[in-house]
């Protein structure tokens, strides 16, 4: 029975030798919740780029497109999910597409999951001309989409004062594809006070007697002060994970998903402090995520912060 069961997923992502980033961030969390995961690297860098120095490959598109071909010859070409971050290439994220393309083909209930990285707090950091890429190739395949408020308002033009527009725009995104869309972190102001961020999830689910039902979802998430690399990437691999435990239940999902967040940064945060000693502000390899440490939370974690639900209607 378990041979039938295997969920397989190929996560296009950065790989670091040094730290947690990318598929550093993804592999080993699904790996530790039961799935197989094949890993294609965009790039192989020393380390993430917020050290003071990296060096490394980056892949091709064409590198990519032999990767790919290299599987599909060995007819093993079968994927449950796909996961991608982090591209700063039009033509390397144009493949990307036309693989996915083709393995939805192969695999009509495949599921891509994708974290639509492009920027953060108003500023883009990847070339503007992924923007067009993204809008009207990439998120109309995606089924679940985790973008932060910034890439959310490029996607759809719309930007997000209140709590309303942040449900206008993740419809807007539902209507270009994602049945579920996540907004990771908000600059809305939190109903617990300035050290909570609020996240706000939806999902519209297609009954098989045609109707629609549709969950909406907000949570206050507990700020800490520190810059980690690495936790959108764990942040959508957890996504991925506890919906397809949960697949109808976008709640407990997205509790699941930030309660594991909340245990590896507070893990980080914990020991990077006691490595820098007092007064004394943590170096970024010392800001490292926890994960091989944080096992035990991402396997079975404790709920620490509950989802309230904004809506729930079917039609």
């Amino acid at each position: 029975m378990s041979a039938i069961m295997e969920c397989r997923v190929l996560s296009i992502q950065s790989h670091v030798v040094r730290g947690y980033v990318g598929n550093k961030s993804a592999t080993f969390p699904l790996q530790v919740l039961g799935f197989e995961v094949d890993s294609i690297n965009s790039v192989q860098f020393s380390n993430h780029t917020g050290y003071a120095h990296w060096k490394g490959q980056v892949l091709t598109a064409e590198e990519l497109n032999v990767l790919y071909e290299g599987i599909k010859l060995n007819n093993v070409n079968h994927y449950d999910y796909i996961l991608t971050g982090y591209s700063r290439d039009i033509s390397f994220l144009e493949t990307v597409v036309d693989i996915i393309k083709e393995l939805k083909k192969a695999n009509p209930s495949l599921v891509y999951v994708c974290d639509p990285v492009m920027g953060d707090q108003g500023a883009m950091y990847v070339p503007e001309n992924l923007l067009p890429v993204y809008k009207n190739k990439v998120v109309p395949l995606a089924d679940i989409l985790t973008p932060n408020q910034f890439e959310a308002e490029l996607l759809t033009g719309r930007k997000i004062n209140t709590e309303e527009d942040a449900i206008e725009v993740m419809d807007l995104l539902h209507k270009m594809g994602p049945e579920t869309v996540v907004l990771t972190s908000t600059d809305l102001p939190s109903k617990q006070g300035d050290q909570f961020l609020v996240a706000l999830g939806s999902q519209k689910i297609k009954k098989p007697d045609g109707t629609n039902t549709d969950q909406k979802i907000c949570m206050d998430i507990p700020k800490v002060d520190a810059v980690f690399v690495g936790t959108g990437d764990l942040f959508a691999a957890m996504m991925l994970a506890w919906t397809h435990h949960h697949p109808k239940d976008l709640k407990t999902a997205c509790e699941k998903t930030v309660s594991v967040m909340h245990h590896v940064i507070k893990r980080t945060i914990t020991y990077a402090n006691e490595m820098a000693g007092p007064g004394k502000r943590p170096t970024p390899a010392q800001l490292e995520l926890r994960m091989v440490q944080s096992k035990a939370d991402i396997e079975n974690p404790t709920i620490v912060v509950e989802a309230k639900v904004l809506q729930k209607s079917s039609q």
